[in-house]
């Protein structure tokens, strides 16, 4: 028997996973910060009109929530086909271990999308107000970009995780 498949959500994947699972569970990743720093040509934005969404950048002693997702061996490859397609601007797949809240549960090893600096759509840091600004003026095939930052916001919120960059950028943006 293969081991389970295990997805850490960061960023749309926290609220909108859009594949099949069969554990759910809010969970955290350490030495990394979440960031608004890679351009979306494919889902927030377009081509010429970026949006932004997230990325995740080495912070040692930082925490990251999101959610994790553990894969039916049934539905294992197309998730992982459907997951690369869509995390194809800019993303790869990494194993990372990751920790729940509960003390009983063990850690596991879960593949994470990260977008590093020396792809393409890399958009590296800038002021909040600046990514605000891009981020209210942009729209791609997968909706207003605002829409990303504020259901991102939210999902955090109601899992009581704790993520100042989020917040402040949402607080610009829905302001």
């Amino acid at each position: 028997m293969t081991e389970p498949l295990w997805i850490f959500g960061y960023g749309s994947l926290v609220w909108r996973p859009a594949f099949a699972f069969d554990d759910r569970r809010p969970g955290f990743i350490e030495g990394w910060s979440r960031r608004f720093w890679q351009h979306s040509t494919d889902h927030r934005g377009v081509v010429g009109a970026p949006g932004r969404v997230v990325t995740l950048t080495p912070d040692p002693g930082a925490r990251c929530w999101g959610v994790v997702y553990r894969v039916q061996e049934a539905t294992r490859d197309a998730v992982l086909a459907a997951l690369d397609h869509r995390e194809k601007n800019g993303y790869a797949r990494h194993p990372t271990p990751v920790l729940f809240t509960e003390p009983e549960a063990p850690p596991v090893s879960a593949l994470v999308y990260v977008a590093s600096d020396d792809n393409d759509d890399f958009a590296g840091p800038a002021s909040l107000p600046a990514i605000a600004a891009q981020v209210r003026r942009s729209r791609g095939p997968s909706g207003e970009n605002t829409d990303y930052v504020l259901e991102l916001a939210a999902a955090l919120r109601s899992m009581g995780a704790e993520d100042p960059h989020v917040f402040a950028l949402a607080e610009l943006v829905a302001g």
